[in-house]
């Protein structure tokens, strides 16, 4: 599994392209014991950016407690994810000089920070302790 292919595609896959470390080690837990599928997949993008190096190239940033894909992260994505007109890999030169994708207007609901997650999973302990206690009192 190329760790690097795999870092875009989790970032990807998130609305606005911000996930916490938490989740990215989640996500990248799934997809490494996910089978040879995605191995072999990251593998074939991989090898279309010989000189993949996600931070040097600015293609991801480390924002407060997290990773965010860049614009030219999503374009470098994009590229890896077309179709091959010919069989070479791009060189470093041109991941650099990737463009920005023109990022449509869509309503994207913002991503729940951890606080928010937080915040559910006390609600969530604390209803199950009630819970547990009213199990014990119906019990006696």
């Amino acid at each position: 599994m190329n760790f690097q292919v795999t870092v875009l595609k989790i970032l990807v896959s998130y609305p606005d392209g911000f996930a916490v470390m938490e989740d990215l080690k989640r996500d990248m837990a799934i997809l490494a014991t996910s089978g040879r599928d995605w191995a072999d997949r990251t593998k074939r993008l991989a090898a279309r950016v010989p000189d993949l190096d996600i931070f040097s190239h600015r293609l991801v940033e480390r924002i407060g407690g997290g990773w965010k894909i860049t614009a030219k992260g999503r374009a470098v994505l994009e590229f890896m994810e077309a179709r091959p007109a010919a069989t070479e890999p791009i060189q470093a030169s041109l991941v650099e000089e990737a463009p920005a994708p023109i990022v449509a207007a869509t309503q994207v609901a913002p991503l729940r920070q951890p606080a928010d997650r937080a915040k559910r999973r006390r609600e969530r302990r604390e209803r199950r302790r009630e819970a547990r206690e009213r199990a014990r009192a119906s019990a006696s």
